[in-house]
């Protein structure tokens, strides 16, 4: 089955816009004890690596405006692969330093795209 890219970036926000709203406000500490939101920052995260890799396969130079997309594939890869090495602190610095710059360029991506 063929994937259209403009719909896994559209997936890709989404998935970065639920992040972010899931953690809103949150320390680490609240972070590391809310399982139900561990577990549903992770999914979607590797929604968002999903989507980026499935891009890439589709259109390899499609994802040259995206910071570090290979790293964010990457990072997809150990937490569905390496789930009991994830740490919390990595992932919420992701969050509050990554997350929003990705979820621009994506905005950026899709709106070239359209």
């Amino acid at each position: 089955m063929r994937h259209d890219p403009n719909i896994c970036i559209r997936d890709a926000i989404d998935a970065c816009e639920l992040i972010l709203a899931f953690t809103a406000g949150y320390s680490l500490q609240q972070y590391q004890t809310d399982l139900r939101t561990k577990a549903a920052v992770e999914r979607e995260f590797e929604i968002i690596g999903e989507a980026l890799n499935r891009i890439n396969k589709i259109d390899p130079g499609k994802l040259e405006s995206i910071t570090d997309w290979q790293q964010i594939i990457q990072f997809r890869n150990v937490i569905a692969h390496g789930y009991d090495i994830v740490e919390d602190e990595l992932v919420l610095e992701s969050i509050l330093e990554d997350l929003p710059v990705l979820l621009s360029e994506l905005k950026a991506l899709i709106d070239k795209n359209e």
